[in-house]
Formats: C-alpha cells, structure tokens, sequence
C-alpha cells in the first residue's frame, strides 16, 4: 500500500482508538478493532474502492467491527467473575501532555452504564452522541432503518440518564473529596466518611476473580463507609508497605495504590470516584491484573 494511504490511517488511528475504547471499554478489543479496520481499509484500496471522507468511513468501519465485539462479549462478561469495571486510562497528574489528552477521555462512571447497554443501543449512542455521525451512517452500521436506529439511541440515553452516576464536579472538587474520604476511610472513622458519601453512593470492584473485590456493589452511605473501613484496616494489618499516588484516572481525580503484603503477594490498585454537590456518588476499584498491565508497567 502506498505510504501515504499508510501515513493517513496512522492520522486517524488515535480517533478510532477513541472510538473504539468508548464502546468496548477495553484498550485491547479497541487495538483488534482498530487493527480490524485497517485491514478492512487496505482490502477496499486494494480493490479500487473510491473512500471520499477517510475520517468518516473509518468510524463507520470501526462501528461495524465493534457491534460484531459486543455481540460477542456479552455472552463472556455475563459469565465474568463478579462485578466488571471498564480498563482505567491512568496518567500522573504532572504530565501537561497527558493531562491535554485526558480532558478528550470518556469518564469511568460513563463507561460502566454503556456496559449495561444493548450493544445496538451503545454503538447508536457512541457514534451519534459523542462522534457526531449521521443516522443514516448509523443505520448502515446497524443494518436496520434510520427510525430504528434513533430509537436505539433514544432508548440508550434514557437508560444512561437512569443509570449514571452523578459526576458533576470539576476536578478540583474531586480531588478534594477524595482525599476526604481516603483519610476519613484510612482513619477508621465511620462518620466523617459517610459525611463525604452521598446517600444513593455505590462502590464497585473488579477483581476479575483473582484478586478479592466483593462479587456485588455495596450501596448507601453507611455500608459504603462500613465496607472502606474495612478495607483500609485489612491494608493496615496486612500491607507491609504501601504507597497512594494521586493520578488521573478517565480524566477525573484518582489515586494509584501499590505495595506488597507481608507474604510477598502485590498490591496494585486504581480507585477513583464520581462526585456531585460535594459529595461521592461512586467509588470505581479496579484491582484485576489482567486490566492493569499499563498501569504496570509505568
């Protein structure tokens, strides 16, 4: 393929990452389906194919590709080991590069509720809502009519606005009621933690069923606050040394836990929270190794 068609794919590569991420919540799946896509590109050069908007055909491609993953998945993740939570973009709060890119990122709290969606209902969402393509193209994708795939849209959205979490502040607010509830959490005091939790606050952990996460979400305020005092006692009793870095986890205010426990086993953590009207509305803990090897590897 001539370096230039090569040289335009790399251009788009980032926003069909972007695109990708955003329906499949997995920076791996995102690779194979932007990988996928360039195959797809290259056969349609190959065969003389007349691609006026790149940009546009790519996203519609990648659609394509990922509604086929989502089919798929759901039949793995509804057998997942229990609760799932998306792969965190994690970067430290001193990086002015990475700070610039995690403004375009898409939110933890966002990503959990589209994983409650019907795969047609996330890809109509995702490509309308967030990319800005046309019904008509989403239709294509869909393999159904313009109507269906508004409604497919419609009925997402309604679904998003039921199920997300309040994440209303700015990230200023959010660090500072993260730290909050981590020193409330770490002190062993009940009430001023549950004094930061919102009353309908939920805590969810993923463990991918090798690390111990809770294979439910814990809701309210007062088992919310029960279940982190407890946490933090085990660390305290367990951990033999440990560090908390204040990260950007999705774009909003976040910590990366690392340390070892005293039987040699590791612990590795991203936790970040959703937070409205000053107080936390959600607590996201991914703790499974197979969705941290980025984070890793920093």
């Amino acid at each position: 393929m001539p370096s230039l068609a090569v040289d335009e794919f790399e251009t788009e590569r980032p926003h069909l990452l972007s695109v990708a991420y955003r329906m499949l919540g997995s920076h791996a799946e995102a690779e194979d389906a932007v990988q996928e896509a360039w195959l797809r590109y290259h056969r349609a050069r190959d065969a003389g194919d007349d691609i006026q908007d790149l940009r546009g055909w790519l996203t519609t491609v990648t659609g394509r590709i990922c509604l086929d993953v989502l089919k798929s998945a759901r039949v793995r993740r509804e057998a997942y080991p229990g609760q799932w939570l998306p792969e965190p973009v994690v970067s430290r709060l001193d990086d002015p590069a990475e700070r610039v890119t995690q403004r375009q990122e898409v939110s933890l709290a966002l990503l959990v509720v589209l994983e409650k969606l019907a795969p047609e209902q996330r890809v109509a969402v995702v490509l309308h809502d967030a990319f800005a393509v046309p019904f008509e193209e989403i239709a294509e994708v869909l393999h159904t009519s313009v109507a269906a795939a508004r409604q497919h849209a419609s009925r997402g959205r309604k679904a998003i606005a039921d199920g997300q979490a309040r994440n209303t502040a700015d990230r200023a607010e959010q660090s500072r009621v993260l730290e909050a509830f981590l020193t409330a959490a770490a002190d062993g005091d009940l009430r001023a933690l549950a004094a930061v939790l919102a009353p309908d606050v939920v805590t969810i952990g993923d463990g991918g069923g090798v690390v111990s996460a809770g294979r439910n979400p814990v809701f309210g305020a007062d088992k919310v606050a029960r279940f982190w005092v407890g946490v933090f006692g085990r660390i305290e009793r367990e951990v033999a040394a440990m560090s908390v870095e204040p990260v950007l986890v999705n774009g909003d205010a976040g910590v990366l836990v690392s340390g070892r426990y005293a039987d040699g086993r590791e612990l590795l953590s991203v936790l970040s929270v959703a937070v409205a009207d000053g107080r936390v509305t959600a607590v996201y803990n991914q703790l499974n190794p197979a969705k941290l090897g980025s984070v890793a590897d920093r």
